[in-house]
């Protein structure tokens, strides 16, 4: 009884909290650490932590679902990190399954996203980026909502990365990689990072669950001016109304760019 009760308390509260979103500014890129997977499932109770991907990753389209509804534009989901892949193979095997099985939910057809997976895929075992990348591109050609997933991610090798790529490019059409040196500027790097475009060399606003207060790695170049949220509960316990406020909370903010 008593839960029905909430329930029904936080459904009122959750249509007035999207209400009064309406005509407040709202951010176009948001970038989301998808932490707290292991704590949750040992508070839950459960002897294997693998439960807390999984619940977890069962989330991440209802979030999806969630921007969706906010009018979010970009939305780069942090599932794992480049320091992560040095893992035991016992823990690491797992949880990159589950982020397959999640990125292959999230492309089924009809949804109203795009999804792509970035980050050092080169460095996933056992054929794990083939995967991700087969089923990413069932979403190819898709409007709506651009998706990021970031696997073996790490913002430091995503900007090395991009540098070599500006290179690369420029030396495979004819340039002298001197000349480059003295034209090199912030636009080489935001035109070779991994998720490429118009508007994606910079994020508006990053969540991340768990309580933890850092980047750890994520979005580095992408984030110089973002605005930071950081909410206590672990990422599977997530809910809209902790989304709604952290977009409550961007809206409140002012926005100066260094100026």
């Amino acid at each position: 009884m008593l839960s029905t009760v909430r329930s029904a308390l936080e459904a009122v509260y959750e249509r007035r909290l999207a209400g009064k979103l309406d005509g407040l500014p709202r951010p176009q890129h948001v970038g989301i650490m998808l932490d707290g997977n292991r704590r949750w499932a040992r508070e839950a109770g459960h002897d294997d932590p693998r439960e807390g991907y999984r619940v977890g990753g069962a989330k991440v389209e209802e979030f999806l679902r969630w921007c969706v509804a906010a009018r979010i534009e970009h939305v780069t989901l942090f599932m794992l990190s480049d320091d992560n892949l040095h893992r035991p193979p016992e823990q690491l095997g797992p949880l990159i399954e589950i982020i397959e099985e999640t990125v292959r939910s999230i492309s089924a057809p009809g949804l109203p996203w795009h999804v792509e997976v970035i980050g050092s895929l080169d460095l996933l075992p056992g054929g794990s980026d083939l995967r991700l990348k087969e089923a990413a591109a069932r979403t190819s050609g898709s409007g709506g909502l651009q998706v990021d997933v970031a696997v073996g991610y790490g913002g430091r090798r995503e900007i090395v990365d991009a540098v070599k790529a500006a290179f690369e490019a420029h030396i495979a059409g004819g340039g002298d990689p001197a000349e480059l040196v003295e034209t090199f500027d912030v636009e080489h790097i935001s035109r070779h990072l991994y998720s490429s475009g118009p508007g994606r060399d910079r994020t508006d606003f990053i969540i991340r669950t768990s309580g933890e207060q850092r980047l750890s790695g994520f979005l580095l170049w992408q984030s110089a001016y973002a605005e930071m949220h950081f909410v206590d509960c672990f990422w599977p316990a997530f809910r809209r109304i902790d989304f709604l406020r952290a977009l409550r909370a961007y809206a409140a903010r002012e926005r100066r760019f260094g100026k």
